[in-house]
């Protein structure tokens, strides 16, 4: 019994052994599927077959080994030749390229949707640019509005009465007459607002007519309304010293009155024609200052016509004397004056 048990034992170990040699010597089905592999060497031992022709090594995996026999063969040009890439190359990229000429750009040029290079010639006039001082008299204009705008909103009753006098050809209304008399502050600065207004339009007439050529327009305007404010200062005191000489003091204060009512009304109404004269050129400057002398015109008819009445009820005075006394005191001082200044302004230029 225990030399069976003894035998059985050997023959297992026998057949073990066996067993394990064979598993050893016999390779995997991977490896005895890839042909040019050995297991155990991991070196690339795969031949060159083409000159042109690039072949993937095999891996020891076997998805990779079939991925690299499906690759697709890529063509390389030999290191040792001296053969071109275009020559070996098909297709339109092998086609040589076209050289810019002349003829195509001036082809191109001609053909130009936005741009017109060979048409004529358009001539252009160069102009000197002149500097202009608009902005500033601009400015200047609006702060003008500024002030009768204040004017108007401060002193509304005494504007009321003075228009109430002034559009009514009698001097009956002696109460508002009395009333405009006893405001003294707005009625300076109306005379205020007639001098700057005036003396503006005189220096754009001036400008115009180029009586001072060269002279800078702010000069001008102070000297227009300092030639003003001397002729209506010295009108009042030679009206003043006539009525005390020969006792019509009522007479003259009426006429200085109608004087000065009517410069007030006409130093409001010359503002709109100012905004325009400013900025006009040209023809339309020629119409606006003739229009804005038969204005002027206007007014000065319409003050002696309202001062005739009034003065003749406190004197006996003709309609004769009265001409006489507007030819000799109204319109000769003007024209000497302006003689005077056209003298003064040759000899200076």
């Amino acid at each position: 019994m225990k030399r069976l048990l003894l035998l059985t034992f050997c023959c297992c170990l026998f057949i073990v052994s066996l067993a394990q040699s064979g598993k050893d010597t016999i390779p995997p089905r991977e490896q005895r599927d890839t042909p040019g592999i050995k297991s155990g060497i991991k070196k690339d031992t795969t031949a060159k077959l083409l000159p042109d022709t690039v072949h993937v090594a095999a891996l020891p995996d076997s998805t990779d080994s079939i991925k690299a026999q499906k690759a697709p063969v890529v063509q390389q040009k030999p290191a040792d030749t001296d053969i071109p890439v275009a020559s070996v190359m098909k297709g339109p990229a092998a086609m040589p390229e076209a050289k810019p000429t002349i003829q195509g750009f001036q082809k191109a040029l001609s053909n130009h949707p936005y741009f017109n290079f060979y048409g004529q010639g358009v001539k252009i006039t160069e102009q000197l640019k002149k500097q202009s001082n608009d902005e500033s008299m601009f400015y200047f204009l609006c702060a003008l509005l500024f002030y009768f705008g204040f004017i108007r909103i401060v002193f509304m009753k005494y504007l009321d009465n003075l228009k109430t006098l002034f559009l009514r050809v009698t001097m009956r209304q002696q109460q508002i007459r009395d009333q405009v008399l006893q405001s003294p502050l707005p009625s300076l600065m109306l005379n205020i607002l007639f001098i700057i207004s005036t003396g503006l339009f005189l220096s754009f007439v001036a400008d115009y007519y180029n009586i001072v050529p060269g002279m800078n327009r702010w000069l001008l305007l102070f000297y227009c309304c300092l030639l003003l404010t001397a002729i209506y200062i010295g009108k009042f005191i030679m009206l003043k010293m006539l009525g005390w000489m020969f006792n019509i003091r009522t007479a003259t204060d009426t006429y200085i009155f109608i004087v000065f009512l009517v410069n007030k009304m006409m130093g409001i109404y010359l503002l709109p024609a100012l905004l325009f004269m400013a900025f006009a050129k040209g023809t339309f400057l020629t119409v606006l200052i003739t229009l804005t002398y038969c204005f002027i015109a206007i007014l000065f008819i319409y003050r002696f016509i309202i001062a005739y009445r009034p003065v003749r009820n406190e004197i006996k005075l003709s309609r004769f004397h009265f001409f006489i006394y507007l030819c000799a005191f109204e319109i000769a001082p003007l024209l000497l004056i302006y003689k005077v200044l056209l003298i003064f302004v040759e000899r200076s230029y």
